[in-house]
């Protein structure tokens, strides 16, 4: 089995969401470094199964897997607040964007098709990192983790954006790289293609019937081949 898609059973649609980081925001990578070493700084190890476990996740999904893992004496709010001020400190000079995920939004933007995100941030990092990376105004609005009562996998990020986006979730094509995500926006009943970053599909994602594509430049020469 190939790794990635053609999207040749691409189908027409009318509104765009996208998850934030990993997707849009080449974060994922620089957030993995400061969660082992914030753990490290708190004594304790962290491990490539433990953070693809967070990849993705809500704050309550992460909180739950790091006390599962490590026992009720991890100081989870404390490993929270630390990842997030260094994330911020090394955010300062700009947020780097994924390939092609500029180039692909400000064409959506220039043909009047309306776009999204949906994330499990909390707003606050949310406005921040997009508007570091430049690209808050290009979206129609954004549902992060504080606009929702169940985040990731389930539906309702999604579902909540194209509301308000107004256009039928099955009319929305979605973008995402995480296994929560994906189950979310296919849950929503949304053409969903995966963009992998730090985590690839396992057999489950795929037998959603998803696309998984190599980046939204491939994305981008699909959607618009003459642009």
């Amino acid at each position: 089995m190939t790794m990635f898609s053609d999207l040749t059973s691409l189908r027409p649609f009318q509104a765009a969401i996208f998850d934030m980081d990993g997707t849009l925001l080449d974060t994922e990578s620089v957030f993995k470094t400061i969660v082992f070493d914030v753990c490290a700084e708190l004594g304790f190890e962290m491990t490539d199964t433990v953070h693809r476990g967070m990849v993705g996740s809500s704050h309550e999904h992460t909180n739950r897997l790091l006390i599962d893992t490590y026992g009720v004496a991890f100081p989870y709010t404390l490993f929270d607040e630390r990842c997030r001020v260094i994330m911020r400190e090394r955010s300062h000079d700009g947020v780097p964007v994924k390939p092609g995920a500029r180039e692909f939004v400000s064409a959506l933007r220039d043909r009047g098709i309306p776009t999204a995100v949906a994330t499990s941030s909390r707003n606050p990092h949310a406005s921040h990192h997009l508007g570091a990376a430049g690209l808050f105004d290009f979206f129609q609005t954004i549902v992060t983790r504080d606009d929702v009562v169940n985040p990731k996998p389930h539906p309702e990020p999604y579902l909540m954006a194209a509301s308000r986006l107004g256009v039928d979730p099955q009319h929305c094509l979605a973008f995402e790289d995480s296994h929560a995500g994906v189950r979310a926006a296919h849950a929503a009943g949304m053409q969903t293609i995966m963009v992998p970053d730090l985590v690839g599909p396992t057999a489950e994602i795929r037998s959603l019937g998803i696309n998984v594509v190599q980046s939204l430049v491939h994305v981008h020469q699909a959607v618009f081949p003459k642009a």
